[in-house]
């Protein structure tokens, strides 16, 4: 478990990123659809978006807290390291047209 609490803010920064994944998944297996944009399905694009924030906050967080704090939790570098793929899954869904 995280010694500080900047570290536990990283934990759970990732359980509620998962947490709005799952709801995610939910209303897409429960019948929700997207549109012609990102926007078109204001309960899909904003659970995704606030899911993707989440994780990259608390990989965000957790680097810091690995780095300044010297965390040696494994909760809080895999924290970390699904913040970084979430952030590079995110810029490259950006930067790389399909």
């Amino acid at each position: 478990m995280p010694r500080t609490p900047l570290g536990r803010l990283a934990v759970v920064g990732d359980i509620v990123a998962l947490v709005l994944l799952g709801v995610f998944i939910g209303l897409v297996s429960g019948g929700q659809r997207g549109g012609d944009t990102f926007f078109s399905n204001a309960w899909l694009s904003w659970t995704i978006l606030l899911a993707a924030g989440a994780s990259i906050a608390a990989g965000g967080a957790g680097l810091v807290c690995i780095a300044t704090r010297r965390e040696r939790s494994v909760a809080v570098s895999v924290a970390a390291v699904l913040g970084l793929l979430v952030l590079a899954w995110v810029l490259a869904e950006i930067f790389v047209p399909h």
